[in-house]
């Protein structure tokens, strides 16, 4: 019953709730990973409300009605889809875990404090507030020597990542908080007025709903790059864009790249930033994931696009929400379960401890890709143009919002075989974790194999 009342929840928050939910099914149940929290489930939940909305532009477009599955199983696999990739027969290399500037550690006030240095500007400047070196031994002595709220704002006043540990109930204390508890799960926002933009493109065997959309995904990691997949499944012509000056991580280009061309553009080049200006202009959608207000200063806000684009569904995704105080600070996943409560809540024995998946990440994906299929929607029935926020603290709180597990989790590998896939890619020969979602007519799929960031030219197709 959960399960239904989530999706429920989630087709009323996209101001579709008359949208039947008897042709959707959702099998299984939590735990599926050891996390305190219905991870599967939730995840699960927001995956069939984006098939159903899929599937209800393919009836506007005048194709057949059709039935949705979606296992929890799969649902749970996909939030650490990065995991079960291999490449040429070998575990695809991941992140590196034990990096010292991406742990917690005690403060003078013996609070717990998370670090987010992983990239080289973020450790160089983190290093240089801590002033110390890049040694878990000096990290910790360093970090022993502030405050743990006087860290924050110092690093948050130079642009960097990093928040202490709260509770559930002192976020939802704090200003941010308070705000976001106030503000809906994902905001469709509209812009302007304008003519109504039916959805285009034939009904064919194999056509897919989304296959006249085109969609600009100008973010980078996990959540972003979810969004643009989510929708590539199902049928979208997706670009990336993304800097030349800007670092990866490979594990994560590789499983949220499939079903996108990929290019380069720095936008600190006049030409290039008009380069994208252009393909703009010729895109349904505008997906970024930056810092609130970073985009704006080289004119790419939605208002900025919007005006000149009628029509056009801004799509922002942030760690700590879109309005209060903190909504212009750099935010990461594990920041984001790190102040909402939920590392806490999943910790023991005083020690906190995060979730056994990018939970916050694919979800906020998950759910942005639902905020841009039904303002793609709107644009259809009632015309304009819109913006669909989502932040990875709201999720967050969202997941708390579900209560917790009190089924005791047995380990186990889940069984991922009905889902896994493998293609030629710009990696290799890739194995991975094709979309978990079951459509009868319309089964998401992704057309193009994933490559490395930059592989294409600077142009739809």
């Amino acid at each position: 019953m959960r399960k239904i009342n989530q999706l429920e929840e989630l087709l009323t928050g996209c101001g579709l709730p008359q949208l039947c939910t008897q042709s959707v099914s959702i099998k299984g149940q939590d735990p599926q990973l050891d996390s305190r929290f219905f991870l599967g489930e939730s995840a699960a939940a927001v995956l069939a409300a984006c098939a159903r909305l899929s599937a209800q532009i393919w009836h506007m477009k005048g194709g057949s009605e059709q039935d949705i599955e979606v296992n929890v199983t799969g649902a749970a696999a996909s939030l650490v889809g990065f995991f079960w990739q291999k490449i040429n027969g070998e575990a695809a290399p991941l992140f590196d875990m034990h990096n010292p500037l991406i742990q917690m550690y005690r403060t003078a006030d013996q609070r717990w404090f998370h670090l987010h240095g992983y990239f080289p500007k973020l450790a160089e400047g983190t290093l240089a507030v801590l002033n110390c070196e890049k040694r878990k031994e000096s990290i910790e002595a360093a970090v022993k020597g502030w405050k743990a709220q006087e860290l924050e704002d110092a690093l948050a006043e130079a642009g960097l990542c990093g928040a202490f540990i709260r509770s559930q109930e002192e976020w939802l204390n704090t200003e941010q908080g308070r705000i976001l508890s106030k503000t809906p799960l994902f905001e469709i926002i509209k812009i302007s007025d304008g003519e109504p933009i039916p959805f285009t493109g034939a009904c064919n065997v194999n056509d897919r709903p989304l296959n006249a959309v085109k969609v600009l995904d100008v973010t980078r990691v996990l959540a972003g790059p979810t969004c643009a997949r989510t929708l590539a499944g199902f049928g979208a012509k997706v670009l990336k864009i993304t800097s030349p000056e800007l670092p990866s991580v490979d594990s994560f280009v590789m499983d949220t790249g499939h079903g996108k061309r990929s290019t380069h553009l720095n936008l600190d080049i006049p030409e290039q930033a008009q380069k994208l200006r252009e393909l703009a202009a010729d895109a349904d959608v505008f997906s970024q994931g930056y810092r609130s207000g970073s985009l704006s200063k080289r004119g790419f806000s939605a208002a900025d696009l919007t005006e000149k684009h009628k029509g056009l569904v801004y799509v922002s995704i942030n760690c700590y929400g879109h309005r209060g105080p903190w909504a212009g600070r750099p935010g990461w996943e594990q920041l984001a379960q790190s102040v909402t409560g939920i590392a806490d809540t999943q910790g023991k024995d005083g020690l906190p401890a995060l979730q056994p998946a990018a939970a916050c990440d694919y979800i906020s994906g998950y759910l942005a890709a639902l905020g841009t299929l039904a303002a793609l929607i709107r644009r259809a029935v009632e015309g304009g143009s819109y913006e669909v926020r989502v932040s990875l603290s709201r999720s967050a709180m969202w997941l708390q919002e579900q209560g917790l597990v009190t089924t005791a989790y047995t380990p186990a590998v889940p069984d991922i075989a009905p889902y896994m896939q493998c293609c030629e890619s710009g990696f290799g020969r890739l194995d991975y974790l094709g979309p978990v979602v079951k459509m009868s007519v319309t089964q998401p799929r992704w057309l193009q194999p994933t490559f490395p960031l930059g592989s294409h030219p600077a142009a739809w197709w």
